[in-house]
Formats: structure tokens, sequence, C-alpha cells
């Protein structure tokens, strides 16, 4: 079997997802990068591998994979002893439901087609771009936070193990530092990412511009 190669995008959050579940269940792989700012997504060879012209895409066990919460949940599937979503069906929902607050919600409105429309559209620059980020990740980290405070939480999203959850939020908290959203009423999130950052499978995941 041929060594699993992703297609991805250094700033991409969920590129950032999957590099982590990677990283955490050891598998090693050949990144291929896809620059989204030079449009290379939307290159001819990459709506091949994904129509949506999206990343990323992983191609592992001879499968072509896209959508990062359902590689995801593959790796989990497909790999021993993997602790990317708990045992029990409750904490499965719990974990999924964390994870789609902010892959679902929060990620979407942010992402460069949204975001780009919206400053086209306003005629706006840096300034509008930044509102944007602040308001909508503001407002998704600010209920994020009320759905921690639950007997569930632990170290990290879901007791004290990472899990799907935690590979959803790391990559919008950097998104959330790197356009100044107001933390200081979110000690639970804040709590968690110095817990992941703390393991070396999410900091050997961290972006890193080429």
């Amino acid at each position: 079997m041929s060594r699993p190669v992703l297609f991805d995008y250094w700033r991409s959050s969920a590129s950032y997802r999957v590099r982590i579940a990677l990283n955490l269940l050891g598998i090693e792989y050949d990144a291929v990068a896809v620059n989204l700012l030079k449009q290379e997504h939307k290159s001819p060879e990459h709506v091949a591998r994904n129509p949506r012209g999206a990343v990323p895409v992983l191609d592992i066990d001879g499968q072509r994979l896209t959508q990062s919460l359902a590689i995801v949940e593959y790796l989990h599937e497909t790999r021993a002893r993997s602790t990317l979503l708990p045992p029990d069906a409750p904490g499965r929902a719990r974990v999924r439901a964390l994870a789609d607050a902010i892959a679902m919600d929060i990620h979407p409105v942010c992402n460069l087609g949204p975001t780009g429309y919206v400053m086209e559209l306003t005629g706006g620059g840096d300034a509008v771009r930044k509102a944007w980020m602040q308001k909508f990740i503001g407002e998704g980290f600010a209920a994020l936070e009320i759905l921690l405070d639950h007997p569930a939480t632990g170290r990290f999203c879901h007791g004290d193990t990472p899990t799907m959850a935690d590979l959803c939020l790391v990559p919008q908290l950097y998104n959330a530092v790197r356009w100044e959203v107001d933390l200081s009423a979110m000690p639970r999130i804040v709590a968690i990412g110095k817990a992941c950052d703390s393991i070396e499978a999410f900091a050997r995941a961290y972006p890193r511009e080429p």
C-alpha cells in the first residue's frame, strides 16, 4: 500500500484538523500544497481530486477522501485504538455536536469565499474582514463556551483525551488569535487550547507557511 498523501493548504482550518488526526494516530504521510490564494484549488488537476475544489483531500488505503470530518471519522473507524470518538453513543453524539458547532456553524462563514464576497460587496478592506471574523468567531465561541460548561468536559472538550471536537477547536482558536477575537470571557476554550498545545501531535500540525 502506498504512503498516504494529504493535499492541503497550510492555513486551511479543515486541513489543520486532518493533520492533527494523522499525527495523533501516528500515520506518516506526504503533504502536497494546494495554494488557495493562487487559486490552485480551482485548477482542473485539483477539481479532478475534489469536484468542490476544496481542501483537504486525503489519499489513503487506496481511497480518495474529502471533507475533513468524514476523513477524521474514517481514520477513527479504520485505526485500532483510536480515541478520536468516545466508545459510548452519548459521548459520540456530544463530540459530534461540539465539532459541528465549530465546523458547520463558525467555519463556513469565515472561509475565503464568503469573506471575500462580503469585502467585494462592501468595498471594505482589512478592517471589514477583521470585524467580520471577530463577530462570527466571537459569537460562535461564546455559545461553545456555554456548551463546554458540562460535566463531560475535562482537560479537553470531552474528558481527558483529545477527540474530534478538539481537532476542530484548535484550528478555530488559531483563527481567533489571528483576528484578535476577545477570549477573556472564554476560559474553558483557552484552557483546552493550552492543553492541546502541550501535545506534540497538535504542535506538529500547527500552520507554518512554506
